[in-house]
């Protein structure tokens, strides 16, 4: 058995790898960019190597001899399904722990997947290589035939949508994978997306540990999975099961993989879609139903041990359900977000894989995803309700996530009664309410919160509103991004205080409440009438962030003469075209001096390899365009102007 193993790879799954590794008595080794140094996978490693890029082999490989490692562990992303790297790692008497280089190119490469599973048996979905600007079957579907999670595939209606749909596929493949050839299938609308977890030993041993349901997605990225799946029966899951086997044997396959299904929801009918040579974000559903520990395995198949056990000895037991935490709003299209975790709380009632820490700086370089948490119970309605409660009790201040999200999604009918398919989130979205106004318990907490000083020497000093007569109401201006609020206050949060609450604010006139408000550590306690609130609070300068049951709110003070539209919306009726998300500039489609029609794209900026095209808010001419390609910009920072034409 190894006594050192690196681990390429960052975040939550190599927080996750570094837990196993240390329960088996095995040192390990971080590596990292110079953005990630104080990352949490770099505090909780044995040691930590800085290199250039994590994408770049030799740096890593280099890394791995100097620490003195005899195996690497890929993760996944990155380089996890790179069969060059899997060479140079064999080159250099490193253990990969994945599969043979072979493998990883006749499965990593989508083409010679379907040809290779095809020809042993199992069903694929029709589609095309060569030519792909002449398909006219549709709907269809391009992907990158090298990659995955779902980066780079788009959807395409009709032949009229397909050019700029190849080309946009094309640089997102090219970006995330390092590859821009891309295949086209047959779209099947609304499927299931069904996967099945393999695991191979080097003797000649592969047995599979039954199926996730993925079909919980949002352009074809997964959000909520789950095992087993609802929908599949016994028999279906042996069927399924032995194909998988099936594809694994037929290229010679070692560790852990997963096949992934394409099935019809009516006929029970399966289409192999694609293997992933690696580890899989949603890999803990199957360990909790398991009992098996899927990285501890692949340690072991690495080392040259068989497996410990033969497919009659995999029982599937209980529930369980895995929600994705992402850095991003949906009330702003689901856009990347970023920022310093002021505050942080994880639930300890089920597990979570998660990278994230005070202090952490989100950045726009890599994906969004900051953790995982994975509820188990007995059975399925025990498993989501369990997950929601885990939810409710996770925080997150200084970086808005997908929470409220989550907890809106699982909440669905058509969520709790098991009925997915791929293309239920995009159906329901229109009825979550994704930006909903600020609470008027939230606002007067905020405003208590400002209110709050420490103690003054000066009774002159004290904010208590004090006067001769009556006392005075101090205004909070508090920006949030329904608007800005003026929140009333007078007297001492802490002794007893009076908010007014502004019109709309769950009533239809301002009103008066009685409140008070104690801060311990970063919890605040706030009464209004007699009701209790408890909120976890963080300050950072003029903005104070709340969060409660999952969901989180910052309040920024807005002083007179600040801007009454503060920046916020990608595009603005003054013809000022800002980003909405922090990120890069991938593409400039204008010059200045241009005329552009309403809706027209200008720039396309990229974050965390996700393309959003910025459009003219109004016809026009291009009057000022200060970004290039491959500048970096901020969230709202000006991309563009467009004078209104005359």
């Amino acid at each position: 058995m190894f006594s050192t193993v690196l681990i390429a790879n960052r975040g939550e799954i190599a927080v996750r790898i570094i837990r196993t590794l240390r329960s088996m008595g095995i040192a390990s080794v971080a590596v990292h960019v110079e953005a990630d140094a104080g990352a949490l996978h770099v505090r909780l490693a044995d040691h930590a190597l800085q290199v250039p890029r994590y994408l770049d082999m030799e740096a890593v490989v280099a890394a791995a001899l100097s620490s003195g490692a005899q195996a690497v562990h890929p993760g996944y992303g990155f380089l996890a399904e790179n069969a060059e790297f899997a060479r140079r790692c064999a080159a250099e008497g490193l253990a990969f722990i994945g599969p043979p280089a072979e493998a990883i190119e006749a499965m990593g490469d989508k083409i010679r997947a379907k040809r290779t599973v095809a020809a042993a048996g199992v069903p694929v979905v029709p589609g095309g290589t060569a030519d792909l600007a002449a398909w006219n079957d549709f709907p269809a579907l391009i992907k990158p035939s090298a990659g995955g999670g779902g980066k780079g595939m788009v959807l395409v209606r009709s032949a009229a949508e397909l050019p700029e749909a190849l080309a946009s596929a094309r640089r997102t493949a090219e970006a995330a994978f390092g590859d821009g050839t891309l295949l086209i299938e047959r779209y099947i609308e609304n499927p299931r997306h069904i996967e099945i977890q393999v695991l191979a030993d080097a003797h000649g041993n592969v047995v599979h540990l039954g199926e996730r349901e993925c079909s919980l997605q949002r352009r074809h990225q997964k959000i909520i999975e789950e095992a087993p799946s609802p929908f599949v029966t016994a028999e279906t899951r042996q069927a399924m099961g032995a194909a998988a086997v099936e594809a694994a044997r037929s290229v010679g396959y070692t560790g852990a993989g997963t096949v992934e299904f394409i099935v019809d929801g009516r006929s029970g009918d399966y289409h192999f879609m694609e293997m992933n040579t690696r580890l899989q974000v949603e890999h803990p559903v199957t360990e909790l139903v398991t009992g098996l520990d899927l990285v501890e395995l692949q340690v072991r198949v690495a080392a040259g041990e068989p497996l410990p056990f033969g497919q009659e000895s995999v029982r599937l037991r209980g529930h369980a359900v895995e929600a994705r935490v992402y850095a991003e709003d949906p009330a702003r299209g689901f856009l990347p977000t970023g920022g310093r975790v002021l505050a942080l709380r994880e639930p300890s009632a089920v597990r979570v894989d998660s990278s994230l820490a005070e202090g952490l700086v989100v950045g726009s370089d890599f994906d969004p995803m900051l953790s995982k948490v994975i509820a188990w119970a007995e059975d399925r309605s025990a498993a989501l309700r369990s997950l929601d409660r885990a939810l409710a009790s996770t925080t997150v201040l200084g970086v808005t996530t997908n929470i409220p999200f989550l907890r809106a999604l699982l909440a669905e009918p058509g969520v709790v009664a098991g009925t997915l398919d791929t293309g239920l989130v995009e159906r329901v979205l229109p009825s979550l309410e994704l930006a909903a106004p600020v609470p008027g318990e939230v606002l007067a907490a905020a405003a208590l919160a400002f209110h709050t000083t420490p103690p003054a020497r000066d009774p002159w000093e004290i904010a208590d509103g004090w006067r001769v007569g009556e006392r005075a109401w101090t205004t909070w201006r508090l920006e949030s991004r329904d608007g800005v609020h003026e929140v009333g206050v007078r007297g001492l949060p802490d002794s007893g205080a009076e908010v007014r609450l502004p019109a709309g604010a769950a009533h239809a006139a301002p009103q008066v409440v009685e409140a008070r408000a104690v801060a311990e550590g970063d919890e605040l306690s706030v009464t209004l009438g007699g009701r209790a609130f408890r909120f976890t609070a963080a300050r950072q300068g003029e903005t104070v962030w709340l969060g409660r049951e999952g969901q989180a709110w910052a309040l920024t003070r807005h002083r007179i003469g600040d801007p009454g539209d503060r920046a916020g919306a990608a595009g603005a009726g003054d013809g000022v075209v800002r980003s909405p998300m922090p990120g890069t500039v991938l593409l400039v489609k204008v010059a200045p001096g241009d005329q552009v029609n309403e809706g027209q794209p200008l720039v396309i900026v990229e974050a965390m390899k996700m393309e959003h095209t910025v459009t003219a808010p109004l016809a026009g001419v291009v009057s000022e365009l200060p970004v290039k390609a491959g500048q970096s910009v901020d969230m709202d920072a000006v991309l563009a102007v467009v004078n209104p034409e005359e």
